[in-house]
């Protein structure tokens, strides 16, 4: 009877999850989807792994189904819908796995609690990144659970890399830069070699962007830096976030606008970024769909930063060989993608309009010096591929 795994990754108000099961010594998407509105007008879609709808459900206007009642329904969904597949365990994404979580661990009650330790970092993830994994550990203490960070790939990261310029005894402490959406940076690493041997030997940059946005440098298709810091607010300008701020404006805002700690928190998390300079939304798409003055001056400051980043990573690197784009934005943006490789000619790339307009995987010309890519992240089957080889190692 093959064993199939499933994966959690949980948001504010939805659950997105998927179910990969084992074929020989692959792990092949069954099915995913998500429940969203869980506060409000819970929904609830899943399709198999080509695109069909393989089961919907709506609980009707306010209804407030919660994460434990979403995840209630998806396990036993799951597990109806697994058939002849045995669930052999749960891998959740979570977002900050700090000092101690270098690896994908396996959760219990103590894990649990040192990982609610780092919910001040990640305010907008974290606290519902572990909701399901405390449902679970209630409700089926027998199910194996594996939790998958997004710091973890960034541990490669010097000691140097890490720091801010406050007193050493802070750093030691863990105030220090950890690094975010390393999931997906690590399924890219993994994926690299099949498509330029070249890249993934020497120096690439990669450029996560979509609703939360950074980018990481590679040497070997390890992690040497990266855009996000301390917190996942650091770095690019996202959509409804800031990106790097000078500290002093958080001073101004306390002593001048009387702004307390959670106001600022909802000013930096949910209402800058792509939202807050466009006042229109946080949407690339309807950005770019806009005639509204704000919303290009919106994608010209989001252009900027990814420009003003990049030149700091290749500094980094000492060169580049090659660019790779994933995540939302990164993967199905055109008109992103041309404008950050034609403001990275200076890097010697060269682009390929007609390539990059039908979304490559190749988006540069054969005489360009750095090569341009765009490559789909899986975060997924990289946190079902962690949770087989925690739960059975081979």
């Amino acid at each position: 009877m093959p064993t199939a795994i499933a994966v959690i990754n949980a948001g504010s108000s939805s659950v997105k999850f998927s179910v990969f099961v084992e074929a020989g010594t692959e792990l092949r998407l069954q099915v995913r989807g998500q429940i969203e509105g869980l506060f409000t007008s819970p929904r609830f879609v899943a399709k198999g792994a080509d695109g069909a709808v393989v089961g919907e459900k709506a609980w009707g206007e306010g209804q407030r189904l919660g994460h434990d009642g979403a995840l209630d329904f998806l396990i036993g969904f799951m597990r109806e819908r697994g058939g002849a597949s045995t669930l052999a365990g749960v891998g959740h994404r979570v977002v900050h796995g700090g000092m101690e979580y270098a690896q994908p661990v396996r959760v219990e009650a103590k894990v649990l609690a040192a990982l609610e330790k780092y919910v001040p970092l990640a305010p907008l993830h974290q606290p519902h990144n572990l909701a399901p994994i405390r449902r679970l550990l209630e409700r089926s203490p027998e199910l194996p659970q594996v939790a998958c960070f997004d710091t973890a790939f960034h541990r490669t990261n010097s000691e140097l890399v890490q720091m801010f310029g406050l007193p050493y005894s802070m750093f030691e402490q863990g105030v220090r830069r950890y690094g975010f959406h390393g999931l997906s940076y690590e399924y890219i690493a993994s994926v690299l070699p099949q498509h330029s041997p070249r890249a993934a030997a020497g120096r690439t940059i990669v450029l996560h962007l979509g609703n939360g946005a950074s980018m990481c440098a590679l040497h070997g298709c390890r992690s040497v830096a990266s855009t996000m810091g301390f917190t996942a607010v650091e770095g690019l300008m996202m959509g409804t976030r800031t990106g790097s701020l000078d500290p002093g404006v958080v001073l101004y805002l306390m002593d001048q606008r009387g702004m307390d700690a959670r106001a600022i928190e909802k000013l930096l998390y949910h209402q800058s970024g792509l939202l807050g300079v466009s006042g229109v939304s946080s949407d690339m798409r309807t950005l770019l769909e806009s005639r509204e003055p704000r919303a290009r001056l919106a994608i010209d400051l989001y252009c900027y930063r990814i420009r003003r980043e990049l030149g700091a990573l290749a500094a980094v690197l000492g060169g580049v060989d090659a660019l790779v784009f994933t995540a939302g934005i990164g993967e199905n943006s055109a008109a992103i993608r041309a404008r950050v490789l034609d403001d990275a000619a200076w890097l010697g790339v060269e682009r390929d309009a007609t390539a990059n307009d039908a979304g490559g995987p190749r988006l540069t010309t054969k005489d360009s010096r750095v090569l341009g890519l765009a490559l789909p992240t899986d975060e997924e089957l990289m946190i079902a591929t962690h949770t087989r080889n925690v739960i059975r190692p081979r």
